[in-house]
């Protein structure tokens, strides 16, 4: 493999695109220029990790070991946790550690989260007793509040400065924290009083006191509020991090905006997760044990629904005896129903993922879906029910009934059935909220039933009614 690039990410872009066609190459390549390995993890850590995320997990781990440990670290912050806790599993324990003290301890703490018990007592027996400290404090609070993954690095002043001496204040955090985007204000206790807005900082007469200038009574969460919730306090109060404070008000963290955001990210794909019956935290790693005992419980349920409609088709036989084109339609019918559902269960279920449907607009929602299952329908029925005179005549299928009447029970069925899963799909995630659950959970299982029943059993039902 011969490169002749100009800069790191010229080189990075290359071995991306290669790494996915053949990494065995990628690996070889890596393997013999240290040194644009080197250069190219330095200049851009990120696009290092899509390379290694390409790659064998041994090769991975060697090219991981190669590198200084804040290289490394900075490397492995930007790959999956899951991938980047399997990098320092196979790596000594000792440089697994020097990596890991690189890290800011939150970041260290989601890759931590990863690690085999045995591995993770290991590794942090290992680390240096100042880093020690902060990560136990934070493998306490559970994977999914907040406390697991906030900061303790953030900016504050006392609420007795002026405007002018935290202009010069704010100049010195700039040289020892990464992110200024919010300064909050404390009391002489730490509580919690306020939040600094740059432009009135900036605006005000340099003798102005903080409490003049500060936004009072900041949003905050605390350590023991679910993630999920607090994405969703930033994203309805556009904030780019939360304070985070302890019981007492006192400042004790912040959640940084990259966690907000893989909050937000990560609800979206557990909802979808669980709307198909899949495991809310399932991954495409995820051990084979541990999937299947994530989804055998809603595929056994699946299969109960399936056979309810096996019983409400059997007892049907007879008009499909008289007339077997029918069972060549069904799946038509059913197909178009849950088509239509699963579209305004998406849409439902994406609206209740950002809280865009109070209670007093429950009724206009489903009204609206029904609205547009109908429409659907009627224009469905019309060309569903065309299609199979225009089959039939032609000769295409054959039929002991008029096309007429043939196409009449097609199109009828058609339109109650996409009429139906419309208003289906925006009723089933709306109820399970009202009963508490998830409004996610499962709910394309029951959908399918509903629009199995209506599809399979109501075409029939309808065909013999209007064919007999």
């Amino acid at each position: 493999m011969k490169l002749r690039l100009h800069s790191p990410r010229e080189l990075a872009t290359r071995l991306r695109l290669t790494a996915r066609r053949n990494p065995e190459e990628v690996e070889e390549y890596l393997d013999t220029h240290h040194e644009e390995w080197e250069a190219l993890a330095e200049a851009d850590p990120h696009d290092a990790a899509d390379i290694l995320e390409e790659l064998g997990e041994q090769a991975a781990t060697d090219l991981i070991a190669d590198l200084d440990p804040d290289d490394a670290a900075d490397v492995l912050e930007e790959m999956r946790d899951d991938l980047a806790a399997d990098i320092l599993e196979e790596m000594d324990p000792e440089d697994a550690a020097d990596v890991l003290e690189e890290m800011p301890a939150d970041e260290a703490v989601d890759i931590i989260h990863r690690l085999d018990p045995e591995a993770r007592m290991e590794l942090i027996a290992k680390l240096e007793p100042y880093f020690t400290d902060e990560v136990r404090q934070l493998l306490e609070y559970p994977t999914d509040t907040v406390g697991g993954h906030m900061t303790s690095s953030f900016a504050s002043l006392p609420l007795g400065m002026t405007a002018g001496e935290a202009i010069e204040r704010i100049r010195q955090l700039n040289e020892e924290l990464e992110d200024l985007s919010y300064v909050y204000i404390v009391d002489d206790d730490r509580k919690l009083v306020g939040v600094l807005s740059f432009r009135e900082l900036v605006f005000n007469r340099p003798g102005a006191g903080l409490a003049d200038v500060m936004i009072p009574n900041p949003i905050g969460v605390t350590p023991l509020t679910d993630r999920e919730e607090a994405a969703e306090l930033a994203q309805r109060y556009h904030l780019f991090s939360l304070p985070v404070v302890d019981d007492s008000g006192r400042l004790i963290g912040r959640l940084p905006n990259e966690e907000i955001m893989e909050a937000i990210q990560l609800e979206a794909s557990e909802d979808f997760a669980l709307a198909t019956g899949a495991g809310a935290h399932e991954t495409v790693f995820t051990p084979v044990l541990g999937s299947v005992r994530m989804r055998l419980p809603w595929l056994s349920l699946n299969l109960l629904f399936a056979l309810v409609v096996t019983f409400v088709i059997e007892h049907q036989t007879g008009i499909i005896s008289e007339e077997p084109i029918l069972a060549a339609l069904m799946p038509v019918i059913a197909g178009l129903g849950g088509n239509s559902g699963f579209q305004s269960l998406a849409v439902v279920i994406r609206a209740l993922a950002t809280d865009d449907v109070p209670g007093a607009q429950i009724f206009s929602v489903m009204g609206r879906q029904l609205a547009i299952g109908v429409l659907n329908g009627v224009n469905l029925a019309v060309i569903a029910g065309a299609l199979a005179m225009f089959l039939i005549n032609t000769g295409v299928f054959n039929s002991n009934s008029s096309p007429i009447t043939m196409g009449l029970a097609v199109g009828i069925a058609a339109f109650g059935n996409v009429t139906v899963a419309g208003f289906a799909g925006s009723g089933i995630p709306l109820l399970l909220r009202k009963l508490g659950l998830d409004p996610a959970q499962a709910s394309s299982i029951f959908l399918t039933l509903i629009t199995d029943v209506v599809g399979f059993g109501g075409f029939l039902a309808i065909s013999a009614a209007i064919l007999s």
